[in-house]
């Protein structure tokens, strides 16, 4: 399949599944941002979780794991990409040089999202933003869920997660940021929308000098 066919087949099953994570996590978001500021995109994959940050001025970074990806974002016309694993920090960018980050359906295939935090933490300037979107849980849910191969469209089970309110915010204070606001939305799993899971959007700020950033990574 050639890149112009994979972003088309992508980005249709997002919108048949009814994928409205990029729309809310921009809507929490564009009251705080300004035109001409940077956003890192942390598994930007096509790109649909930073669109409408460019459409409202502001310039994109991205980076992902797969260069199938990289390539397809590329294509949309985005060009400010770095080829990197987001299990392997520290990511590829200087300490507090980015404004903003977002993380649009990445979050769920990780379970421990301490490490993320640290190095946006790390790259985000003093007051920069941190919007991301996870599959949210109460305490008395399981953590790990397993989605059948009839929703992964392939031969393979794939293992997600889901996060609770307590859990993101023991992390984000831990890495120096505070909430600003939260909403929660339903993800759908298959076109017919016959399997959901609960998501939410986190708006958060980097609170934290890189100084005591510092001293806060050093003690995890």
């Amino acid at each position: 399949m050639d890149n112009g066919a994979m972003v088309a087949t992508y980005d249709e099953e997002a919108e048949a599944t009814g994928w409205y994570g990029p729309e809310v996590a921009f809507g929490l978001t564009y009251a705080y941002v300004q035109p001409g500021q940077s956003i890192l995109d942390i598994g930007i994959g096509t790109g649909l979780g930073s669109v409408l940050f460019r459409k409202a001025g502001l310039e994109v970074y991205g980076m992902d794991i797969s260069p199938q990806m990289i390539e397809a974002c590329r294509s949309k016309g985005f060009t400010s990409l770095q080829l990197h694993d987001l299990t392997k920090p520290p990511y590829p960018y200087n300490s507090e040089s980015m404004d903003h980050a977002i993380c649009s359906g990445v979050l769920n295939f990780f379970s421990d999202l301490a490490p993320i935090f640290q190095e946006v933490g790390r790259i985000l300037r003093n007051g920069g933003l941190f919007v991301f979107v996870i599959g949210d849980r109460n305490e008395d849910e399981e953590h790990e869920i397993t989605v059948g191969a009839e929703h992964t469209k392939s031969d393979r089970t794939v293992t997600m997660y889901k996060h609770s309110p307590q859990q993101i915010d023991n992390w984000i204070k831990r890495c120096g940021f505070k909430l600003m606001r939260s909403l929660a939305f339903t993800i759908f799993m298959d076109r017919e929308r016959t399997k959901s899971m609960s998501a939410k959007v986190y708006l958060t700020k980097k609170v934290a000098s890189i100084e005591l950033w510092e001293k806060l990574s050093k003690n995890m």
